[in-house]
């Protein structure tokens, strides 16, 4: 028996003063059967921190050749591919290929922590690429965010992001490994 997606619905409300952009979203996420809730959450920050009226969510993991998220103009060009974890070279340069700009969240700790050793010197040349670290404890604590039915409320000032819904309030705590010059 094939295990199916679970479907979360999340009411986003963005001030994202870095950016003067505010919006609100209704988003469906579909977490795939072999995704974290945590995942699943470093999807919506990676939104949240992107967000634009044409940003969406791909088919994800059920797809090889398509970004978590992506950003396309009217003529179906990708403006802005968005990755997570912690992809090979060969997946980071093809998204360079394809997309005017490339940007990867990584996540999950100690195994970032020595992925990101391993790959910046080869990713140095991809001058469309940024790379954040999302916090381990971050994570756990937007797990705690994570319902089927989700209200929240994003704040972006001063480089920051406060994720909150109706009794708690995140801190979201990204750190960029490599920015394009």
């Amino acid at each position: 028996m094939a295990l199916t997606a679970t479907i979360y619905k999340a009411g986003l409300s963005i001030s994202d003063m870095d950016r003067g952009y505010y919006a609100s979203h209704n988003l469906t996420l579909a977490q795939h059967p072999s995704e974290t809730v945590e995942r699943l959450m470093v999807r919506l920050v990676a939104f949240v921190l992107n967000a634009s009226e044409t940003l969406s969510f791909t088919r994800g993991l059920s797809a090889d050749d398509e970004a978590e998220l992506w950003q396309k103009n009217y003529s179906d060009e990708i403006e802005l591919w968005i990755e997570l974890g912690e992809p090979d070279e060969k997946r980071l340069k093809k998204a360079c290929s394809r997309a005017d700009k490339v940007v990867l969240y990584t996540y999950g700790g100690r195994s970032s922590e020595v992925w990101w050793p391993q790959i910046e010197n080869k990713l140095a040349k991809l001058d469309k690429l940024s790379v954040y670290r999302i916090s381990t404890a971050t994570q756990a604590e937007l797990a705690e965010l994570c319902q089927r039915g989700m209200q929240l409320t994003a704040t972006v000032q001063d480089g920051q992001l406060w994720l909150a819904d109706e009794s708690r309030n995140v801190l979201v705590e990204v750190e960029a490994l490599k920015v394009p010059h």
